[in-house]
């Protein structure tokens, strides 16, 4: 088909009616243009499509399929090949399946550790949620399937979700919330976007013209369509004019009358329709001219990259010459995670799995169990914890299989706090009383509060990762698998010390962000927080140095690029991969910046005293931050450290850099305008030198005379009063007349 020529010929009718979906599923058809319906399913990790046609209501049974490790899992590799392989796993299983597009990367922030869904989204930090998006969505869309990078916007809560608004300011809302979608776009090439349910100050995302078409599209060079999340529409002609596609889910009744009337009677321009059909139109032609109808699926292989990817996955929180275990010891499982584990999270990407491999399946024989606790219950029973504890006390070391049930965290609600079910605390708390060795292994789509951190020498973080969880948790502990997974995202002590905390999840459908842009390890690391793990952390069976590192130049403006090197060091004993995380901070900012920011990562694979060198290119972003007076993200000029070190509080090697800003930021001077602001202008600093240059003694003492007369440490006071000091006090205090005044104030603003 042509889609051009398709648009041509169809109807208003056939339009109108063209911009919803045929049922929960699948797009419509036109059929006397042989226009055929192509189908979309939910994922992304994994492939969660229903038997037969698919039901208007989309609660027909799902297929039986392969689940990977969920987002939070996959951002913890630090691994855009983690992502690639991913990728077109799913898109090959696509092919072989007739699925044209699988919804998904999810890309939202972590904003609080309390949203129900934060299992399906990576970071808190923007850029690492882009740049796994962006690989998944390339290697995706390489099987020629497309993605559907979802949900744009600020859909970072589970409340109100589907009414609420999320407002924010302008700085926030590009610097934190918007980057890693523009990752998928710019870098990925997605195929499409969904459009979230909730409003950005006050105004529904599935017809917010700011949105859906001054960024995306005229800012960010977006081609591709724009879906709602499902039922998210709002008003359908007012949404086609801002720049919405397609409505799911659809069916008999979704008939496009309302985008008809408004069309009809001029509410709404048939060209927007046809902007709206022609995308649609496109992304049909496209999985027509990309379907494999050949493709095949080996479900084995699916399997074993399912538990190679948990692998890459897991963080080891913490060790004490505990792990890995020994073959030759007695070791108990005690949990019934172990027995069955968590591995997925509820809601719509729920995938139908055959048979997940639990912990004590994959050891066989090599370990005893005690059930521990019942995952259905957070009330302790004595009994199992008593055989529990008289297990662990016969071990050489008990192996404890926690974390958050199902009913903690899942699509449609928040949790309510950060804590375990308080059976398993106690369990936990009474193990390790009777075996100094254990091992806690931890599984949960978020983080948890850990009371008994101090009392156990080893914690394992699993994640929710997916149907091999069990296996790969065997392989890591027993050091068939050499953990190398890095938290993507801070664990606080305690849940009051996040920086949502006040206002989450809001009142009367309305959250305000008031962090701004402090949003996890940027607000931790600025208040000076305690935290039971930072961003970045993860811990490995052998040890690495970084060294030797290099900036190709010291001082740079932001058109240039920068190329940063740095030599990793294996020094231990056996082969591991390192997480080289590379983080810039402003060292001279005159606005509220992080103490530092990442900017890039590496994940490298060493064998013992491997040495391999690290590359890394900044350009403008690296330095910038999104300035609301010029729209744009800025790059303020001064001193740049490039930081490298294995998380945002273990930088190991570092070097300063000057950057200088070519963009200028203009605005009207007046009497009121302070010296401060006065010595940012680009005139201005040199201008005002040359005009105080002219003072003679009969005009009175110098600042470094006057400050000498009130005291020690005055000159400083001086200096700080000078830098605020408005314009117009320069003449109270006799440093230049009313005329020159006037006359450098129309000088600097023409």
């Amino acid at each position: 088909m042509n889609a051009e020529q398709v648009l041509q010929e169809m109807t208003l009718e056939e339009k109108a009616a063209f911009c919803s979906g045929r049922d929960f599923w699948h797009t419509k058809a036109v059929e006397r243009l042989s226009v055929p319906s192509v189908m979309m399913c939910d994922g992304p990790h994994g492939l969660r499509k229903q038997e037969g046609e698919g039901d208007h209501l989309g609660i027909n049974k799902s297929i039986e399929t392969v689940c990977y490790p969920t987002a939070s899992a996959l951002a913890a590799s630090f691994d855009r090949d983690v992502m690639k392989r991913l990728g077109e796993a799913l898109g090959q299983e696509c092919q072989a399946e007739n699925v044209a597009m699988l919804l998904g990367p999810g890309l939202n922030i972590k904003r609080s550790p309390l949203c129900g869904r934060n299992f399906e989204y990576f970071s808190e930090d923007p850029y690492l949620a882009g740049e796994m998006g962006a690989a998944y969505v390339q290697a995706l869309q390489s099987k020629g399937i497309a993605a559907c990078a979802k949900h744009f916007a600020c859909n970072d809560q589970e409340t109100r979700r589907m009414s609420g608004s999320s407002n924010l300011d302008e700085r926030t809302l590009h610097e934190i919330y918007l980057p890693a979608f523009e990752a998928v776009v710019k870098k990925g090439k997605t195929r499409s976007l969904m459009c979230a349910y909730n409003a950005i100050n006050g105004e529904f995302c599935a017809e917010n013209k700011m949105l859906l078409t001054d960024i995306l599209r005229d800012k960010w060079g977006f081609d591709g369509f724009v879906v709602t999340d499902w039922g998210a529409v709002k008003g359908r002609a007012k949404g086609v004019a801002s720049g919405l596609d397609l409505e799911m889910p659809g069916g008999p009744n979704a008939t496009g009358e309302e985008i008809l009337e408004a069309v009809q009677n001029g509410e709404l321009a048939e060209a927007d329709l046809d902007k709206a059909v022609l995308n649609v139109l496109r992304f049909v032609e496209a999985s027509l001219d990309r379907r494999d109808e050949h493709a095949v699926i080996d479900r084995g292989a699916c399997r074993a990259l399912a538990r190679e990817l948990a692998g890459e996955c897991a963080v080891l929180l913490k060790n004490e010459n505990t792990l890995p275990l020994r073959k030759d010891r007695k070791v108990v499982f005690i949990g019934e995670f172990a027995d069955r584990p968590r591995y997925q999270g509820a809601g719509s990407s729920h995938i139908n799995v055959p048979h997940p491999v639990s912990a004590l399946e994959a050891a066989g024989g090599a370990v005893t169990y005690a059930r521990g606790y019942d995952v259905h219950s957070s009330t302790t029973d004595e009994a199992m914890l008593d055989e529990a504890v008289k297990a662990a006390a016969g071990a050489d070391v008990a192996v404890i299989f926690a974390g958050l049930p199902d009913s903690f965290e899942s699509e449609g609600g928040d949790r309510e706090h950060m804590r375990l079910p308080q059976n398993q605390n106690e369990l936990i708390a009474a193990v390790a009383a009777a075996n100094p060795n254990t091992v806690v292994v931890l599984h949960g789509g978020s983080p948890m509060e850990l009371p008994w951190l101090r009392e156990v020498p080893a914690v394992l973080l699993m994640y929710l990762g997916g149907e091999q969880v069990g296996a790969a948790a065997v392989d890591i502990l027993f050091g068939n698998v050499n953990p190398s997974g890095r938290l993507a995202e801070t664990w606080p002590v305690r849940l009051e010390d996040n920086p949502s905390y006040l206002n989450f999840p809001g009142e009367d459908g309305v959250v305000t962000y008031a962090e701004g842009i402090f949003v996890g390890y940027r607000y931790y690391d600025k208040k000076k927080l305690a935290v039971n793990f930072p961003f970045g952390h993860g811990l490995s069976y052998t040890t690495f140095s970084f060294g030797n590192m290099t900036v190709d130049r010291e001082s740079l403006t932001d058109q240039d690029t920068l190329t940063v090197t740095v030599d990793v060091t294996n020094t231990g004993a056996v082969a591991g991969k390192a997480v080289v995380q590379l983080y810039v901070s402003d060292k001279e900012s005159t606005v509220r910046r992080p103490v530092r920011e990442l900017r890039d990562f590496a994940k490298v694979d060493l064998l013992p005293g491997e040495t391999k060198t690290v590359s890394f290119t900044l350009d403008k972003r690296a330095f910038a931050y999104y300035e609301p007076k010029v729209h744009d993200f800025f790059v303020e000029s001064g001193e740049f450290a490039i930081e490298v070190g294995e998380s945002c509080r273990d930088i190991l090697v570092s070097k300063s850099v000057k950057v200088e800003g070519t963009t200028v930021i203009s605005f009207t001077i007046n009497e009121n305008t302070t010296i401060g602001q006065l010595m940012k202008h680009p005139k201005g600093a040199s201008f005002l030198r040359q005009m105080m240059g002219g003072r003679t003694r009969d005009q009175g003492p110098s600042d470094s005379e006057q400050a000498a007369a009130m005291g020690e440490g005055s000159e400083k006071m001086m200096q700080q009063m000078m830098f605020e000091m408005p314009l117009g006090s320069l003449v109270s205090y006799g440093r230049m007349t009313r005329q020159q005044l006037k006359g450098m104030i129309a000088m600097l603003n023409s």
